[in-house]
């Protein structure tokens, strides 16, 4: 399982845009890839899961990948947060 935080820095969060770009990025892996927020969780391969929890601009969020890509998910998953949120 690799794991790691960010805070977001997007001015307006985690909206539509940003939500259907992560969920692309996360159906690209095997691994299951969720994102926490305030101790509810959502599945990153659906993009409602990940706009029920309203996240925020300021907000920290944790991505959990597990799986037999976890490596190269969470490599991906750390850069895609980077450059879009």
């Amino acid at each position: 399982m690799k794991q790691f935080n960010y805070t977001i820095t997007d001015p307006e969060g985690i909206h539509a845009r940003p939500a259907g770009e992560l969920v692309k990025a996360a159906k690209e892996f095997e691994s299951k890839i969720t994102l926490e927020k305030d101790g509810k969780s959502g599945d990153c391969k659906k993009i409602f899961t990940i706009m029920a929890l309203a996240v925020k601009n300021g907000n920290e969020v944790t991505i959990t990948c597990e799986g037999p890509d976890e490596d190269a998910a969470a490599a991906k998953m750390q850069e895609f947060m980077k450059e879009k949120m």
